[in-house]
Parts: C-alpha cells; structure tokens; sequence
C-alpha cells in the first residue's frame, strides 16, 4: 500500500510527510481492514505533522499515518469481529478506540475517555490506501452517502453535532457561528435544525458565500466590521470554532445575558464579566450514539458536507492551502475508485 508517512514532525515548507509504499495492515482480533476512499484534512492533522502537540506525546509513534476522518470499505475481518461483511462502506471518526469501561465509557460520555487512542495520532490513520480500524468504533455508513463527501461527517460533523447538542435553542432563539471552515459550516446545518434563526460570521469570502448557501439568517463579515460591536447583546448562544482571543472576546460581547457560549478550540477569557451570568461551555467530538444521529441526518439530506476533492497523493497541496486559510470548508483526500 502507498501512504503518507511522517517521520519527524516539521513544518511544512522542510516536507515532513513521505508518500512510500509499505505491506498492508494485517486486522487483528476486534480488527476490521478498511480501503481507504476518503480522508477530511483537519487542522489537527497540521498540528500534528508540524510539532505542535510533541510535548502533548502527539504524535504517540515514528513513523505514523495522519488523518481522522476516514471512510472507506471493509477489505478484512480480525478475528471475532460480527456486524460486517468485505464491502460494507465504513467510516471511522477521531475516536479509534475506548476502554468502555471507565465512568466516561458508561455514561455516554466516551470522547472524554482518559485512555483512548485518536486515529491518526496514537495509531495510523487515513492518509493512505489502508488503514486498520478497531470493529466497535467502525460506523457502517449509509449505502446513499457519496463515500468520499461523508468522510467530513466523522470530524466536522460530529464535533459540530456535538457543539449544538450542549446548546438549548429553538425556534425565536439567535444561534450565532464564529468560524466557519470545515467544523463551523456543519454546526451552522445543525443549529438551523433547531428552529433557532443562524447567524454566520467570518472573514473569509469564500466561508461566507458557503454560510449563504447552507441557509444562514444572516451573514456578518468579521473583516469589514467588528462582530462584537455589530451583534453585541443580541445572541442566545455562539459557537467558536476559530483559535483566536478576539473571536472568543467578540462571542461573549454578542451574548446576551445569561447566553450560552460553547467552545470548539482553546479559550482564554480575561475579564469576564461574571454579573452578566453568561456560561462558557467547552465541546469536543461525540459519541458513537451522536454519530449514528449525524450519519442518519446526512442520509435524509438534512445535512451535506461541502468539499475540495485532492488525490490522495496531493495531502500535502491541501494541507498548504487549509494552513494559509484557502480552503471553502473541508479538504478531502481521495483514493482513486471511489
């Protein structure tokens, strides 16, 4: 099999990822062998590949496969393994493997796990043409989905879900999005299912045209005004998915009193204004009972995910323009054949 194969984290100018050919992966018991047809590039993949997260022990291993949100079809059966059969159109999410045992594991709460594994960061992942899959975090994915556009749907498209979920919206409730590249435009689709009215906000045009497109309230262009200033006291709940202290600052300004703010990425907060009762909530993926609910919601065409194809080969020319902010909403890597 050929794969992308980071040795040694760097930045991306040195072209740290090597595309080789290796012996395919062999399941092991409770394995399940996956031909890889898509995989969404996510900044965690970035992350990831240029050294950020090494002091976190990211990546777990030398040499490793990056890449998260995969789908693909079933090309082998560890031992012990029921519900599949070689064929089947599979995806596999961030969550490669749980204990299913720990407090987290019984409540439902399975992405809080303390020893789980995360695809493409503790194991190989899917920047190639196989990839190995542990069989009870393998999601059979529906036979009317496009394969390569649902490989978003186990990152974007979970952590979005996830996001909303912890939000309680309706109808005549203001839902507003700050960020909106590949988990915002996703979480936008979601909280429009609410009832609630959406308000997108960005700097990219190209993020903005995609937020009109999916049916946003209302559109509010972050390089023309301040959002905060533009929107203040006027949202029930905001969701940021943008790594920036001046996305969160202008969240909380646009809060009303006692809104809701839910956090996809890293939040500094400095003087909070604690009389207001406003709450800061913090999400972070979904389990595998919310991705069975995202993967129906796409089948029934609720929701879509909205992608830039590259060959499988071209991660790194995706991965430059994801890191310079050029992308729609979601990069996906895809294996010829599908």
């Amino acid at each position: 099999m050929l794969a992308h194969q980071l040795y040694q984290p760097a930045p991306l100018a040195q072209q740290p990822l090597q595309w080789r050919e290796d012996p395919a992966p062999v399941p092991a018991a409770g394995q399940v062998l996956i031909e890889v047809a898509g995989c969404g590039v996510c900044r965690s993949n970035l992350h990831t590949i240029e050294g950020d997260w090494v002091d976190g022990g990211v990546p777990a291993k030398s040499p490793i496969v990056p890449g998260h949100e995969v789908t693909g079809r079933i090309a082998g059966l560890g031992e012990g393994v029921t519900g599949f059969a070689l064929g089947d159109p599979v995806g596999v999410q961030p969550l490669w493997w749980t204990c299913e045992t720990c407090v987290f594991c019984t409540s439902g709460r399975e992405q809080l796990c303390h020893q789980r594994l995360i695809t493409g960061e503790h194991v190989d992942g899917g920047y190639g043409q196989f990839m190995l899959a542990h069989a009870a975090h393998t999601h059979r994915v529906p036979d009317n989905l496009d394969l390569v556009e649902a490989a978003p749907l186990f990152c974007p498209g979970i952590t979005g879900y996830g996001a909303v979920k912890k939000l309680d919206v309706g109808p005549g409730d203001r839902v507003g999005v700050f960020g909106l590249g590949g988990v915002g435009h996703m979480a936008l689709q979601f909280a429009l299912l609410t009832g609630a009215d959406v308000v997108a906000v960005a700097r990219s045009a190209d993020h903005l045209r995609v937020a009109e497109e999916l049916g946003a309230t209302e559109i509010v262009d972050a390089s023309a005004v301040d959002p905060g200033v533009a929107l203040e006291d006027s949202l029930d709940a905001a969701l940021t998915f943008a790594p920036s202290d001046l996305v969160t600052a202008a969240a909380l300004q646009a809060l009303t009193w006692g809104g809701t703010l839910v956090s996809g990425v890293p939040v500094t907060v400095t003087d909070f204004p604690f009389n207001r009762e406003q709450i800061i909530r913090a999400s972070i993926l979904g389990s595998r009972a919310d991705m069975a609910e995202v993967l129906r919601l796409a089948s029934e065409g609720k929701v879509r995910t909205v992608v830039d194809r590259f060959a499988m080969k071209d991660a790194p020319e995706a991965l430059r323009l994801l890191a310079a902010g050029r992308l729609r909403s979601r990069a996906v890597l895809a294996n010829n054949g599908f």
